[in-house]
């Protein structure tokens, strides 16, 4: 098969490495910026445009929704039989648009948390003010400031937030201010192709979002994520099934994700969609897959059966970053370059390859320090290392293993909490019928 990435931040550089190993031709276009310029080379064939590669494609993946998404809108209405895996215009909009996605949810009958969107700061002061409650605060349309994601402990808190970011001018666009709702928080997906979505398999996945441990920190996106793929879930029975025409109509193809907050009644309130494959969720959900990376994510695009990953088994994913992440405010010279040197009985297909690229290095070759080829650096988000067991406290130990077998000089960082607070979650989540058969 030969397999086209267009892929506007270098996030699937893994992706394109498993298709590779399974036999198919890969051409992976990552923009040649100061940013991603280093990724992948040496290690897949990067393309400089991806337009006039489309015709040679079998499989289109593209796996960001802030880019390019008109254009390949475009080539799938005359190209109907090419398998495309990719959100849409529309589709993209209920992730972009935090608003319009929870208009989306309320019509097919499911249960929001009052929100209120914003474009003046000081509307949404008065707001917080005249309501004093707390409140959540998240940036609508594509916002790389993960900071802008603010959960505010009380009014006071939210009200000096928003003084401190109009004082900035941090948003660059629209904000939501969503009431808080405390409970626990657990997310469902789904691969959803012209079918409808993939029979006989749901993603549940728990995503450990801040730097430090202990939920300590500033907000990364995702420090590490615990998924499992189930054959039933009354999550996605809730949540996610309900939208399932409405999801087809959009022509999405691909990956669709509904955060959510379980309280204390048993009631799901989905926080926000996530209309695209997640990072590292996607990174993770490699680990699960028995066959073929690719031929399945074409079935799907075509409306065929896909066939399912391992079900019921437990991956535990963990990034491991350098400094400055996750501020990525020094040049890339400083962040590039650096080995990455991995024990000879390190399980390599449990190591998800980030901002990597192919170099050289001083290595210490039979008692002798040499400079040789091996895996660099080509930024700060540099991987994720995974584990697959049965119960979650099993695939976090291996995951865990596999980092001690890996070793980059300049001070790499990672979580070592990642999946330990589902010891108390999963039995508050199970009591009212979620995550059913779990084993921590």
């Amino acid at each position: 098969m030969r397999v086209l990435i267009v892929d506007k931040g270098g996030y699937a550089l893994d992706f394109a490495m498993r298709c590779l190993a399974d036999g198919h031709r890969v051409k992976h276009y990552i923009p040649q910026t100061a940013r991603t310029d280093q990724i992948g080379k040496g290690l897949v064939e990067i393309v400089s445009e991806w337009t006039t590669w489309m015709k040679w494609a079998d499989l289109v993946f593209l796996p960001d929704n802030t880019r390019y998404i008109a254009e390949i809108d475009a080539w799938r209405r005359m190209n109907p039989d090419i398998a495309v895996i990719s959100a849409t215009t529309d589709s993209a909009r209920l992730e972009l648009d935090r608003g319009h996605g929870m208009k989306v949810l309320a019509k097919h009958g499911i249960a929001v948390a009052p929100s209120q969107e914003f474009k003046r700061y000081d509307d949404a002061i008065a707001y917080v003010k005249r309501e004093n409650r707390r409140f959540v605060s998240k940036p609508c349309g594509d916002e790389p400031d993960k900071s802008l994601t603010y959960v505010a402990s009380g009014p006071a808190d939210m009200v000096y937030m928003l003084e401190r970011w109009k004082k900035g001018r941090r948003h660059k666009g629209p904000f939501l201010l969503q009431e808080f709702i405390g409970g626990t928080e657990m997310a469902v997906g789904g691969w959803i192709g012209p079918a409808g979505f993939a029979a006989g398999w749901w993603c549940e996945n728990w995503e450990f979002k801040k730097l430090m441990n202990g939920e300590k920190g500033v907000a990364t996106g995702e420090q590490g994520t615990v998924i499992r793929n189930v054959g039933k879930s009354k999550l996605a029975d809730q949540v996610l099934a309900p939208l399932e025409d409405c999801l087809v109509s959009t022509g999405h193809t691909g990956y669709v994700d509904v955060n959510c907050i379980v309280d204390d009644d048993g009631t799901p309130w989905p926080l926000e969609f996530t209309m695209r494959p997640g990072w590292p969720t996607f990174n993770i959900q490699q680990s699960l897959i028995t066959g073929d990376h690719a031929e399945w994510l074409a079935d799907l695009a075509l409306g065929q059966h896909a066939t399912p990953p391992s079900l019921n088994s437990v991956s535990t994913g963990v990034v491991m970053s350098i400094p400055d992440y996750p501020y990525s405010h020094i040049t890339r010279k400083e962040v590039c370059g650096i080995p990455i040197i991995t024990s000879t009985r390190i399980d390599m297909s449990l190591v998800s390859l980030c901002e990597v690229s192919r170099g050289t290095a001083p290595q210490d070759i039979g008692g002798k320090v040499e400079t040789a080829p091996c895996l660099v650096t080509a930024g700060d988000y540099v991987l994720v290392a995974m584990g697959v067991g049965e119960t979650v406290t099993e695939s976090r130990r291996r995951a865990y293993r596999v980092l001690d077998q890996i070793a980059i000089p300049n001070s790499p960082m990672y979580r070592t909490d990642i999946g330990a607070r589902l010891a108390k979650q999963l039995p508050k989540l199970q009591a009212h019928g979620f995550a059913a058969g779990m084993i921590y």
